[in-house]
């Protein structure tokens, strides 16, 4: 008899993907026994956000909640879900904090480590499975599945291979957008099992209505393990339901041998949560159904809408979603998951508000060209990798050799707050959240639980945090040809940009009505921090008469900002600006920053000349269209 066994996700990317991780360790308490008396083959508890979002807005310690559920699971096996060298972050880090991580995650509890890589670069998966056979634990990893001319069985199958050959103990097919249809699951599970020769896992979602489909004609083809989560966590974005696979599968010869009364116990417990917090139901909408032809996962659908919402542009959902496809190829078909996902659908965003492919691109799409995320399944089309980063070279080195260590530096920098080497990892994966959660540690009062937040923030205040992380890299010198701007500004401004958050010269304010974090204003401290006088006056009635005549006069260009943002005319509060009135500036030069979706996008002089008005002030929002400059082109 092949019976089929069952990995539950409701602890970890159930509630990731439907109440935006926001399940707390006293909400799984209650439960953790009974799950455990179940009968499933693994229980999917910490990894992905889950470690993120405890120290960002649950004030909870991850390490803490993983022994808590150790303790109280004892006969089944806990998994995790790892980013690879990105761990549980969303850069890479340093193979000797990799090594730290997967070593003390074992300790705490994990068994199971599903190891993956948004770009199924195997490079990028080396240092992680090392790790996780280092410490005897399960390493399992993933194929991640997507569509495209060159995502053919073919490439999933040697993918897989060479999985093996770094020692995989099982094969995990991550279908993260819910794109596997049943015949091509059937067909991929054969593949698989015939010639790879490892246990097979299928993890899929439920986005586009064929999860359960899939799971069945995997189950025929025979696949060993298959995802699901409890039915009020499922759904929608979130996996298929388990009482509807034991059901389907209850007297065949794949029976489960699971026990519905109990997981309708379990599920009961969880649908008085989800009531109780006001969590809606996963469900399936025509946009989601969408997801066939744009291949967009449905968290990222909803951080696209709030985007553009923030864009004024609400109505041009189509165009992005349209335009998303084109980016990706132009990018060598990346699978759309964290980080690619996000990489991808800002540059399509981009895209479409400035009418102009590549006109703008953040520092993250640069990197993503440069190499410094992996390598994709094909290379950057030409003409586009030249408009993004022109002649700088490519990096054909895996990305984490450029990385300096990073264990013996965190320890110094923490040891007067960390209370164990986990603090410590925590501080190297996201060092000012880190420093804010200790410090709420140390003085916990009930006024500092914070509230919840919808999921489309999170997205949002994560992209924003994304470069924090980055440690420092050997970068490869860039070509001698001249393109204004030079690479300390971007990384170097969001780094900025994090620690004024954090200290308090600005004041990130949550509007209640629409969930959406807004640059509210400068607060106390702010005079010591920023220059003496403001880099331009505000604007008189005269002085308004005096500018709309520089405008009139023959051969000033005015530049236009191409989105909703604030306006940041240097890279710090203590730096000189990029430019001022009198300054002759090149075609290509950066003139200022405009933060908007949470990144920071750097405009460039399209005419060579001499700037003759700034027109807008530092951190002054702007609008789409408003004038910034006026340059006197030569």
């Amino acid at each position: 008899m092949s019976r089929i066994k069952i990995t539950d996700t409701t602890l970890r990317d159930g509630h990731q993907s439907l109440w935006a991780t926001r399940m707390t360790t006293d909400d799984m308490l209650p439960v953790l026994e009974y799950l455990d008396e179940i009968g499933y083959h693994s229980l999917e508890v910490w990894g992905g956000a889950t470690f993120d979002v405890c120290i960002r807005y649950l004030n909870e310690d991850p390490w803490e909640r993983l022994r808590i559920i150790r303790k109280k699971v004892k006969k089944t096996k806990l998994q995790m879900l790892l980013r690879g060298q990105s761990l549980v972050g969303y850069t890479h880090y340093p193979d000797d904090i990799v090594y730290k991580f997967v070593e003390k995650a074992a300790e705490n509890g994990i068994d199971i480590f599903r190891v993956f890589d948004a770009l199924n670069d195997v490079r990028n998966l080396e240092t992680a499975m090392k790790a996780v056979k280092k410490t005897g634990k399960h390493a399992q990893a993933c194929v991640v599945y997507t569509i495209s001319p060159v995502h053919t069985m073919e490439h999933f199958v040697e993918t897989a291979l060479a999985l093996k050959q770094m020692g995989a103990d099982s094969i995990c097919i991550k279908d993260m957008a819910g794109l596997l249809a049943p015949y091509a699951a059937y067909e991929l599970v054969k593949e698989l099992k015939a010639k790879v020769g490892l246990p097979v896992q299928l993890h899929t979602h439920y986005i586009g209505g064929l999860a359960v489909a899939a799971i069945l004609k995997a189950v025929e083809a025979g696949v060993d393990i298959v995802d699901t989560a409890s039915v009020p966590l499922a759904f929608g974005s979130s996996q298929p339901p388990v009482e509807t696979i034991v059901r389907a599968l209850q007297d065949t010869e794949w029976d489960t041998g699971l026990d519905l009364h109990q997981l309708f116990e379990v599920a009961t417990h969880f649908e008085k949560i989800r009531k109780h917090k006001g969590f809606e139901r996963g469900v399936t909408r025509i946009s989601d159904m969408k997801v066939f032809e744009h291949q967009v996962p449905g968290g990222m659908i909803s951080n696209l809408y709030s985007q553009l919402e923030e864009q004024r542009a609400a109505d041009r959902i189509d165009e992005v979603l349209a335009e998303i496809p084109r980016v990706r190829e132009d990018m060598g078909y990346p699978p759309l998951v964290t980080p690619t996902s996000q990489i991808i659908g800002i540059q399509a965003v981009l895209n479409v508000l400035t009418g102009e492919r590549y006109k703008l691109c953040p520092g993250e799409v640069k990197d993503y060209v440069r190499g410094f995320y992996g390598k994709p399944p094909v290379p950057v089309k030409e003409e586009v990798r030249r408009k993004i980063i022109g002649d700088e070279p490519v990096i054909s080195v895996r990305p984490a050799d450029l990385l300096d260590p990073g264990w013996e530096k965190a320890k110094q920098e923490v040891a007067h707050l960390a209370e164990s080497e986990e603090d410590i990892l925590t501080y190297a994966l996201f060092p000012q959240v880190a420093l804010k959660f200790f410090a709420y540690r140390q003085n916990r009062t009930a006024e500092d639980v914070p509230q919840i937040r919808s999921q489309d923030e999170v997205g949002e205040e994560i992209k924003a945090e994304r470069k924090e992380t980055r440690p420092a890299v050997k970068r490869p010198k860039k070509a001698t040809v001249n393109r204004g701007d030079d690479e300390m500004s971007i990384d170097e401004i969001r780094e900025i940009m994090l620690l004024l958050d954090q200290t308090g010269i600005a004041e990130l304010e949550l509007q209640k009505d629409d969930y959406r974090l807004t640059l509210r204003k400068f607060v106390q401290g702010a005079k010591e921090a920023l220059p003496a006088e403001p880099l331009k006056p505000a604007l008189k009635e005269p002085e308004v008469k005096e500018t709309q005549e520089k405008g009139k006069e023959e051969n000033v260009v005015e530049v236009v900002s191409p989105m909703v943002g604030t306006f940041y005319a240097a890279p710090s509060p203590d730096s000189p600006p990029y430019v001022q009135i009198g300054d002759r500036v090149e075609v290509g030069q950066t003139l200022c920053i405009v933060e908007a979706m949470k990144l920071m996008n750097e405009i460039k002089a399209e005419v060579a000349g001499v700037i003759v008005d700034i027109l807008v002030n530092n951190a002054e929002p702007v609008e789409y269209g408003q004038p910034l400059f006026l340059i006197k082109q030569d």
